[in-house]
């Protein structure tokens, strides 16, 4: 009589529970729906290894599970928690919120100094990342170790997402430094291209007359310097779009508005911007020999490091200017509509002028453009928008030639009175990209578009939506440090 022997069934690798299989399909789906958003379906190759790790398991994801050994069981399960984690972050990073903190007082007094943000990328659309290899979280350089915290190849192409809506004027909107693209490590403000043109033109003004004064020699000689002196402006490195600093701002005109600046009021398309609360100029004010208080000042929510008290026989030349009696105090702070009515009906206080730009507001875009532009008295100047068509000239040349050669990677030249565009003879330009026009609140504390012109499109970040903490750096933690009346305040109003 044959025996036979016992078999068992093999298991196949498919006989999972429905739970596991509803998890399977569901993230399966998900990342479907992602990589059709994105758009990029060449990532559609990974989703084997999403259907592997629920279903058929041919990579032993979580080998460490099977271990006896409790310390491997320890330190594998925080690994697999923290990979978890950093991958969940990079994609709400990368696609959906960012965090930011304010850190200058350009915004003042809307957004203040110590101000944390959420900030929305689903509003304007998300970029698809230039380095999709970069660590979360951190923005270039990690601290501490000072290295890049992001592998610069392989960079993608400029691609932005379907957002909610479209930037509007007077929105707030973070954005990366358009002109962070060089960075001299020890001096990141105001930025390379105006160091290398303020350096340049010292240098030459100190030089005898066989060095032409112009703004090609000026970034010449500049680079040089700037270059050739380490110990002063550091390691010269360059950044990526993505991979610039941000910077928050009002974008007080879009694509297609013309802009300008009569004795600081500010008009787009030939109408006064609408009046926003937070506003503000600097101002210089003297008073009948009272002192203004630090608690008068604290009500007046002008900050420590905006009060500027001067000594009078310094500044005698500055107060004949203004027409101050040089013999009287004179303060100089930023105030806003609403602070300057305020300071005018203070006892003692006799007069108040406005901060002149003849004095210091500098050097405005385009540095070396030839255009009677200052600080507080601007433009016209038009704001390309996607495929105009704008005829070329010498005296618009300076003012979209970055635009045309930097943000839409063309080799421009200029040869005689001709305009060469990719070594072909033109008179004209058609823009790829749509461009804005970015400003601070506090108009005289503000390194914006004024001074380095304007904001492609593909450097659009997001808007900010709420603040979620606000520190007031003047105080201590039991002297009213943390803001409370500021937690989820509409970051625009």
């Amino acid at each position: 009589m044959a025996i036979e022997k016992e078999t068992t069934p093999s298991t196949s690798r498919f006989a999972k529970s429905k739970t596991e299989w509803a998890k399977a399909i569901v993230w399966c789906l998900l990342y479907i729906l992602f990589i059709i958003w994105v758009g990029s379906y060449g990532w559609l190759i990974l989703l084997p290894l999403i259907f592997d790790a629920f279903i058929t398991e041919y990579v032993p994801w979580t080998w460490w599970k099977k271990s006896k050994n409790k310390t491997v069981l320890a330190v594998m399960g925080w690994v697999d928690a923290i990979v978890f984690a950093l991958v969940a972050v990079y994609f709400i990073n990368t696609y959906l919120f960012q965090n930011y903190q304010i850190p200058t007082s350009s915004l003042e007094k809307t957004l203040l100094v110590g101000d944390f943000l959420f900030v929305s990328k689903a509003s304007y659309g998300p970029r698809v990342p230039n380095t999709p290899l970069s660590f979360p979280l951190v923005q270039h350089t990690f601290p501490l170790l000072n290295c890049k915290s992001f592998i610069e190849n392989p960079q993608w192409e400029y691609k932005r997402l379907q957002g909610i809506d479209e930037i509007e004027r007077n929105d707030i909107v973070v954005f990366n430094f358009p002109c962070g693209d060089t960075v001299p490590t020890k001096a990141e403000n105001p930025g390379y291209y105006q160091l290398c043109y303020e350096a340049g033109r010292q240098y030459i003004a100190t030089q005898d007359s066989t060095i032409a004064r112009n703004t090609a020699n000026y970034y010449s000689y500049g680079r040089k310097i700037v270059r050739s002196t380490p110990q002063t402006y550091g390691e010269i490195v360059y950044r990526p779009v993505d991979r610039r600093e941000n910077y928050v701002k009002r974008c007080v005109a879009i694509a297609g508005d013309w802009i300008k600046i009569v004795d600081n009021q500010l008009y787009v398309n030939d109408k006064p911007q609408e009046k926003i609360p937070g506003i503000q100029l600097n101002y210089f004010v003297q008073t009948d020999g009272t002192q203004l208080s630090s608690e008068l000042l604290d009500k007046l929510h002008i900050s420590v490091e905006d009060r500027l008290q001067y000594d009078p026989s310094q500044v005698v030349e500055l107060a004949k200017h203004l027409g101050f009696d040089p013999s009287l105090p004179i303060y100089h702070f930023p105030m806003n509509e609403d602070t300057h009515a305020k300071m005018q009906q203070l006892t003692g206080v006799v007069k108040i002028k406005v901060e002149p730009t003849e004095i210091y507001g500098g050097e405005v875009f385009p540095l070396g453009g030839g255009k009677p532009w200052t600080r507080d008295n601007f433009g016209p100047l038009y704001i390309p928008k996607r495929g105009d068509i704008l005829k070329l000239n010498k005296y618009n040349l300076p003012l979209y030639e970055r635009a045309i050669s930097v943000y839409e990677h063309n080799k421009l030249e200029v040869k005689g009175e001709q305009i060469f565009i990719n070594d072909k003879p033109t008179t004209s330009y058609r823009f790829k990209m749509n461009y804005y026009w970015m400003m601070g609140d506090n108009r005289h504390n503000s390194a914006d578009s004024r001074y380095w012109g304007f904001v492609p499109e593909d450097h659009v970040v997001g808007r900010p939506v709420a603040v979620w903490l606000s520190l007031d750096k003047d105080k201590g933690w039991f002297e009213g440090k943390i803001r409370w009346n500021r937690f989820f305040k509409n970051a625009e109003q």
